[in-house]
């Protein structure tokens, strides 16, 4: 079936006759009424009741049918193609990216200078939000694309950007400071100081001990590594953190020992909705995540 000839039917339809249809689409009026005698005839049916002459034409059931997916069918043509010419040039669209606070500067910044370079008239909204926080602008579909520490087995799509072991950040006179390593059960009966409930390496830690078989002694709890960091220097607790953020931020008085591997990992993913195609702009930027970390990994 011609999807010409059908734009052809739509429009005598809209503009009630084949006269008004063919000066509209600059067609003449006997290669019009040609096109949909056989479009009647390749669909065994009469789709336009005929009156007197002058009088407005009319679909018939099965005009009605034709028109109604007629329309349909033109629409999706077009959402098509103005998608594949999005893909082709990539100069216009948006993207709404969802970025974890923690580990972000590092793992993101050179991803999105890039995909400016790349992509210079994309519009990008960034939103740096804890993961609990992201994952609800997702599911309200606010991000298209959000990063954090979230099990991918469920309702999201995505993959893992980095791994990195867990370290404990102690007081330098702490007596476990000289540990080659440390255990989750070996911290039981220490304070900790815990990131807030909106960062997901909150629940990371919490569970993580739950599991253990103890509840932590949070002592207080904290937005940013530099400031947790402060605290365990000046000897208020331990505190539990990726290690590329440990060494970041490490200051005199406080050492750090690595965390058995067993008890904890800190993962970071990107991910969407599973199920929900992702738009031209936002496919680029994971296509630039997949390379980047490729190179870096």
């Amino acid at each position: 079936m011609d999807l010409k000839v059908i734009r052809y039917f739509i429009e005598i339809i809209d503009h009630g006759g084949f006269a008004k249809a063919a000066e509209a689409i600059h067609i003449t009026q006997p290669a019009l009424s040609k096109a949909i005698t056989q479009l009647e005839a390749d669909l065994d049916l009469v789709l336009l009741e005929r009156g007197k002459r002058g009088s407005q034409l009319r679909p018939t059931p099965s005009g009605q049918v034709v028109y109604r997916y007629g329309k349909s069918l033109l629409n999706t043509r077009d959402e098509m193609l103005t998608e594949l010419a999005a893909q082709r040039s990539l100069l216009t669209g948006e993207l709404h990216l969802g970025l974890a606070p923690l580990g972000s500067a590092e793992l993101f910044t050179p991803v999105i200078s890039r995909y400016r370079s790349l992509y210079p008239h994309i519009k990008m909204q960034l939103l740096v939000r804890g993961g609990t926080e992201q994952t609800q602008k997702l599911k309200k579909g606010e991000v298209e694309l959000a990063t954090g520490i979230i099990s991918l087995a469920d309702e999201f799509d995505g993959f893992c950007i980095r791994r990195d072991p867990m370290m404990v950040v102690l007081p330098q006179q702490h007596p476990f400071a000289d540990a080659e390593e440390l255990s989750l059960q070996q911290l039981s009966d220490d304070p900790q100081i815990i990131f807030n409930e909106e960062y997901a390496l909150h629940d990371l830690v919490l569970n993580g001990c739950v599991q253990r078989g103890f509840m932590p002694k949070i002592v207080t709890k904290v937005s940013h590594p530099d400031f947790g960091v402060a605290l365990v220097a000046a000897g208020t607790g331990v505190m539990i953190m990726p290690s590329f953020l440990a060494n970041r931020h490490q200051v005199p008085g406080v050492v750090n020992v690595p965390l058995q591997q067993d008890d904890l990992i800190w993962e970071l993913s990107i991910y969407w909705r599973k199920g929900q195609p992702l738009s031209f702009a936002a496919q680029a930027m994971v296509e630039l995540v997949r390379e980047y970390h490729a190179v870096s990994s």
